[in-house]
């Protein structure tokens, strides 16, 4: 019998910001996605003409976007988007990952660096919407301590950003980087 051994390339690029120049790459990556990777991102099927409005409504709207790029290419992404009618600083968030890198780990270090720049800019509540059949990205929002409910068939979650952050558990623990640091100051 013939073993079939499957390799996949490393992963070579770069989690970062996408810059309102990155405009055009990031709607090129939302124009790749497949049918069944643009209904888990938009909770149906889209044409690609709603994709290049929605690439710059979210540039042009404010919405913060943060890319895994190779080369010049966006194969993923992870939006934060303010829901303003809120109560409390709250966002809703989305993730889009190419077929060919997903299952590699990107949306959840995506989801971390987003979760990051929520608490940065003050935000107390994540949102995040899906339809029931993305497995993926329930599995995603529960890593992240999601409370997941059912709703008119889609999943809805919430985060709740307001306990501790790890800089909180950083500044309790005992370091000797103070010690440390009292050595000689070299200036340059």
């Amino acid at each position: 019998m013939e073993q079939i051994i499957r390799t996949q390339r490393p992963l070579t690029g770069v989690i970062r910001q996408l810059r309102p120049s990155d405009l055009p790459r990031f709607a090129e990556h939302l124009l790749r996605l497949d049918d069944q990777s643009r209904r888990d991102r938009f909770n149906g099927l889209t044409h690609d003409g709603f994709l290049q409005a929605y690439a710059e409504r979210s540039f042009h709207e404010g919405a913060t976007v943060i890319g895994y790029v190779e080369g010049d290419k966006v194969l993923a992404a992870a939006e934060l988007h303010e829901r303003a009618e809120a109560s409390e600083p709250t966002a809703e968030i989305a993730f889009s990952v190419e077929r060919e890198i997903q299952h590699r780990g990107i949306g959840g270090r995506l989801f971390q660096r987003l979760v990051a720049q929520a608490r940065g800019l003050g935000y107390l509540r994540l949102q995040v919407t899906t339809h029931s059949n993305n497995s993926a990205m329930k599995a995603l929002a529960r890593r992240f301590n999601a409370k997941l409910s059912f709703q008119q068939g889609e999943t809805n979650g919430i985060i709740e950003l307001n306990g501790e952050t790890d800089l909180d558990a950083d500044r309790r623990a005992p370091t000797d980087l103070g010690r440390r640091a009292t050595g000689k100051a070299i200036a340059a």
